[in-house]
């Protein structure tokens, strides 16, 4: 009976330490997934950095993002369905009389249903 105290006495004085060994190795476990993901992101970013600094990735994305073209090139945009074509820099101002101001309320009117375009 007191063997079987002293183990029991034994056992509860081990759980405790035992415990936190077991979750200290699992935070070990994932703080080293953490870092290999974070290494996998940083190796990223490196690589979009490299690209960034070589001019013409920033030239194709000058071109595709915010539509610049340069002297000499041709700009085509697409207004209302129809293609207007400019040089470089110069689009044509669309026709129509009415101030900003009018045609927006008049674009949200046609929007809602309440008058047909035209009116």
């Amino acid at each position: 009976m007191l063997l079987a105290g002293l183990v029991l006495v034994l056992l509860l004085t081990l759980a405790g330490p035992v415990r936190q060994y077991l979750a200290g190795r699992a935070e070990l476990t994932r703080l080293a997934a953490e870092g290999t993901t974070l290494d996998e992101r940083v190796a990223e970013l490196e690589e979009q950095l490299e690209r960034q600094d070589d001019p013409a990735y920033t030239s194709r994305q000058a071109r595709e993002r915010l539509a610049y073209v340069l002297p000499g090139d041709r700009l085509v945009v697409v207004v209302d369905g129809e293609a207007v074509e400019g040089d470089a820099g110069t689009v044509p101002e669309p026709d129509g009389d009415l101030p900003w101001y009018e045609a927006l309320l008049q674009s949200v009117a046609v929007a809602d249903g309440d008058e047909e375009p035209g009116e």
